[in-house]
């Protein structure tokens, strides 16, 4: 009986780990359905958290890219062997510690917003700053010239859009075009890894895609679709601003923080 135990416990934690805590790369059907049930709970308790400390998450879009840059340059700096491989510093590991940083510095300066009257956002923004100054000291071997491939890509792309948006309201609305941008950056960065650098694309529904498709580029249209399609749901089913905001949030940093970590990934590793 104590052996079949042991055996039993030993299964589980291997399949644990070789589906959830793993140190390689790469992503299965299996495990990207669980981890976008996990990610459809967390968002559910950040609402509930975001009506219970009363503030708007729109707010936060720019206050937390230091936080997402955090995550995104500490993936990277273990990609290119910078930092140790540690369950830590991948997923879900980096995605938890990146979170709960987030949210203990989120509370607090809410608190210290209410102590000294200082706007919580900008507290928050430079806590932020404050936690990246390690990864920003510890990049390496920049490529100038994959960085340069990725920044006109999104920059063309997203000044498409923006001219697009002057005629179009629905890309004029607050959000919506930031959250496009942040995934033009990613698939920007996919592309130009894949396609000119020899990397290949962890996901399930991209990397099926691009085998089919020969080019990355497919990435692009993918993201016009979906995110497009995802805005416009939000925007015309959900009249709670906290909900709706919430979810444009969690979709910017979906776009925004593997972007950034394949875009510093590329320029440290080429």
């Amino acid at each position: 009986m104590e052996f079949v135990t042991s055996l039993s416990q030993t299964s589980i934690s291997q399949f644990i780990q070789e589906n959830f805590l793993y140190l390689h790369p790469g992503y299965t059907l299996f495990n990207t359905i669980i981890f976008g049930l996990i990610l459809g709970l967390v968002v559910i308790v950040i609402i509930k958290m975001f009506k219970w400390i009363d503030k708007d998450p729109g707010d936060l879009f720019i206050a937390l890219i230091p936080f997402i840059f955090f995550g995104s340059s500490a993936r990277a700096l273990v990609d290119n062997g910078i930092y140790p491989l540690t369950l830590l510093l991948v997923t879900p590991g980096i995605y938890i510690l990146t979170g709960l940083i987030t949210i203990f510095t989120l509370l607090g300066s809410i608190y210290l917003e209410k102590k000294t009257s200082y706007d919580y956002r900008y507290i928050i923004f430079t806590v932020g700053i404050l936690i990246c100054i390690p990864n920003i000291l510890s990049l390496q071997n920049v490529n100038f010239t994959a960085m340069s491939y990725v920044l006109i890509l999104w920059a063309g792309f997203t000044g498409i859009f923006a001219l697009i948006g002057r005629k179009w309201d629905f890309l004029k609305e607050k959000f919506n075009l930031a959250v496009l941008s942040a995934h033009f950056f990613d698939a920007s960065s996919t592309y130009v890894a894949v396609d000119y650098y020899g990397y290949w694309e962890q996901h399930v529904l991209p990397s099926a895609l691009t085998n089919l498709w020969g080019t990355a580029f497919v990435m692009f249209p993918l993201k016009i679709v979906v995110i497009l399609s995802a805005l416009y749901i939000i925007d015309t089913n959900i009249e709670d601003k906290t909900i709706k905001n919430t979810l444009k949030l969690s979709i910017f940093i979906l776009g925004l923080a593997p972007g950034l970590r394949n875009f510093l990934s590329l320029i440290m590793g080429v």
